[in-house]
């Protein structure tokens, strides 16, 4: 069985690319230059995505969707520039994880992969510290490297925020008083086409 690829790379509205890396639009109130999508009429909790169809649901949805079944896979075939965030949404979700203590509370969790999140200095395509830079184009110039960066902030930001919200509100369903969902942690030590961040 092959792994889950994005619904958003048969978007009859291609997206701008830097290299071969999508500027998707966000449903975020984090600052970026991301195009921003509207709210979901119905508001939703902030550990649920809008249904697939809604035009509020965006490639985040998708990373936090498709993360637990496309960690199993050491093989991905990318289809599209959708592919391209997905995998790293899946590589950032993993890093994520990985800052998760099993008995940390949200606020300390929340500080720790907000440190993450807010980090500026990570690798960008063609970078040497950027895995499988064989499947990315850098970006062209500084101008559109400075770009790209600010756009995948914009992104670490708002899949750190729906993470924990989704972490923690799974650990509370499971009767856990504050404590991480055990279902997402025990994805940690996974890895996504056997790379990491």
């Amino acid at each position: 069985m092959p792994a889950y690829n994005s619904v958003f790379n048969s978007d009859p509205n291609p997206p701008r690319l830097i290299g071969n890396f999508p500027l998707l639009p966000l449903r975020t109130k984090t600052r970026g230059p991301a195009y921003t999508l509207p709210a979901p009429a119905e508001p939703l909790a902030p550990f649920e995505s809008p249904d697939p169809d809604s035009e509020s649901y965006d490639i985040l949805d998708e990373v936090l969707a498709l993360f637990r079944a496309n960690t199993f896979f050491r093989n991905f075939e990318i289809q599209g520039p959708a592919d391209r965030l997905l995998v790293y949404g899946i590589w950032f979700v993993s890093d994520c994880l990985g800052k998760i203590k099993p008995n940390a509370t949200a606020r300390e969790a929340s500080k720790d992969v907000m440190n993450l999140a807010l980090d500026s200095n990570f690798a960008l395509p063609g970078d040497p510290g950027w895995p499988l830079n064989q499947m990315y184009e850098p970006p062209r110039d500084r101008q559109d490297a400075e770009l790209l960066r600010q756009y995948m902030s914009q992104v670490r930001q708002e899949l750190a925020v729906r993470l924990l919200a989704r972490v923690y509100e799974e650990g509370n369903e499971e009767g856990g008083d504050g404590k991480p969902s055990k279902w997402w942690l025990s994805f940690t030590k996974r890895k996504f086409m056997g790379k990491s961040l």
